[in-house]
């Protein structure tokens, strides 16, 4: 009997048979035999259970990672510690359907986790409502556009070039696809280029959206922005880090309209970039017009707590040209490990995460440029945890000399930036010890 097809000889003779088949060739035999291979594929033998677990492990082991390496790459995806809580609970079997179910009522966990983690997301933005999650940080952030262009009946957004490469690519198909305008405004010493973006806004613009920290790791100052945007009564659109949140100022004491983003950094895994999840947060005003659905609290006949989906504007339940997106199905265990690091965190440990990250990068960019083989590519530009700098040397030879060494380096700008070609972004997080930020100091030192 074979492993993974338990069928013997009489079981594929009783099935031939049911069916009026002979044999295995009566299957095909309305193909042309001059269309048919004629003999048996090119592929190595069977193996056992056993043997496939071998062989599939020497595969993997040809690969380096990040229990190997120490990381210092970020760029949009980041290396911070899973507390061991999260492995634990998600292995649940009641957990391991990600889908919104579609009897919604009779699944008050499910309800209840998402209702707990609107409500950990709403606090930590300092917005009043988040909807269920959705695919990524860059689909939400292209779902943010379209809000901004619906709320205001305009049809142009605004993008920062600060904003990460790859959420523009994504932006950029979304507002395609809906024959809407996205001007891109230009950076200028690694931040926004105001005066550029003051040109740029017009009475037709629906959203500006900017990032903070932005792909450069440096905290935007937004105030003037904020300006800009709303004296054109437009929406402001912020793209957040939500580690960064334990310590900086919210998204919502600073302005914003509609604050997105990715959730990875909140327990979830690098998992070779995804599945993740995307935040979504707004304002009460444009609670009817979000994509995906909110779960709400209410109470149940006999009064006792219950959960409901509360909204879900999508075409399935309301007519179709009013439905705000057809996105439905939130990143189900993704959020449930967002919430799980939340509640386990706390605040202070979510500041604690902040500080340490913080820290540790300023730590890393004082021992890296203090020589000054090494300089800053943004100088006096204030950072969270990640940082830019720049050499005389390409930016990939750095990175293949400090793989040689067993770190995983930095990720290099010139591939989205042509204007810094040997630029090389460094991320630092709480997970990284003051003895692997002083070796990767002094293998870069020598190169």
């Amino acid at each position: 009997m074979h492993r993974y097809i338990p069928n013997n000889d009489g079981t594929r003779k009783e099935m031939l048979e049911s069916v009026g088949a002979s044999s295995i060739e009566d299957l095909f035999k309305d193909i042309p035999s001059d269309l048919r291979l004629g003999r048996d594929l090119n592929l190595p033998k069977a193996l056992s259970e056993l043997e496939v677990r071998k062989h599939m492990g020497q595969l993997a082991a040809k690969n380096k990672n990040i229990e190997e390496l120490p990381c210092f790459l970020g760029a949009g995806a980041y290396d911070h510690y899973i507390p061991g809580i999260i492995k634990h609970l998600i292995s649940r079997s009641e957990f391991y359907t990600a889908y919104t179910p579609y009897q919604p009522e009779v699944s008050q966990g499910t309800l209840q986790v998402i209702f707990e983690y609107q409500t950990m997301i709403t606090e930590l933005t300092g917005m009043d409502v988040t909807n269920a999650s959705m695919y990524d940080g860059p689909t939400a952030c292209g779902e943010a556009a379209v809000l901004a262009c619906e709320n205001t009946r305009r049809q142009s957004v605004i993008v920062s070039k600060t904003v990460n490469p790859e959420t523009r690519k994504v932006l950029k198909s979304y507002l395609k696809a809906r024959s809407l305008e996205l001007i891109e405004v230009d950076a200028v010493d690694g931040v926004t280029d105001v005066e550029k973006l003051k040109s740029l806004v017009t009475k037709e613009t629906a959203g500006v959206i900017v990032q903070s920290p932005n792909f450069f790791g440096i905290i935007e100052d937004v105030t003037e922005v904020e300006k800009i945007v709303h004296e054109n009564k437009a929406n402001l659109i912020m793209y957040v880090d939500p580690i960064s949140l334990g310590i900086l100022k919210s998204p919502g004491e600073l302005g914003a309209d509609i604050v997105v983003g990715e959730g990875q950094s909140l327990g979830n895994s690098l998992s070779y970039g995804g599945p993740h999840l995307g935040f979504f947060a707004t304002t009460k005003k444009l609670v009817r017009k979000i994509p995906g659905r909110i779960v709400g609290q209410t109470e149940d006949a006999d009064g006792n707590r219950a959960f409901v989906l509360t909204l879900q504007a999508r075409e399935q339940h309301i007519r179709r040209y009013k439905a705000t997106s057809n996105i439905c199905s939130n990143q189900g265990l993704n959020t449930l490990v967002a919430t799980i690091y939340l509640t386990a965190m706390g605040k202070e440990g979510l500041k604690e995460v902040a500080l340490q990250s913080m820290q540790k990068a300023h730590y890393a960019f004082n021992e890296l440029t203090k020589s000054g083989k090494f300089k800053p590519l943004f100088p006096n530009k204030p950072f969270f945890k990640e940082f830019a700098l720049t050499s005389d040397i390409d930016s990939s030879k750095v990175n293949e000399e400090l793989l040689k060494n067993n770190i995983l380096g930095g990720y290099e700008l010139g591939k989205d930036y042509e204007e810094h070609k040997n630029g090389l972004l460094l991320c630092v997080t709480e997970k990284r010890t003051k003895e692997e930020i002083d070796t990767l100091a002094r293998v870069m030192e020598v190169l």
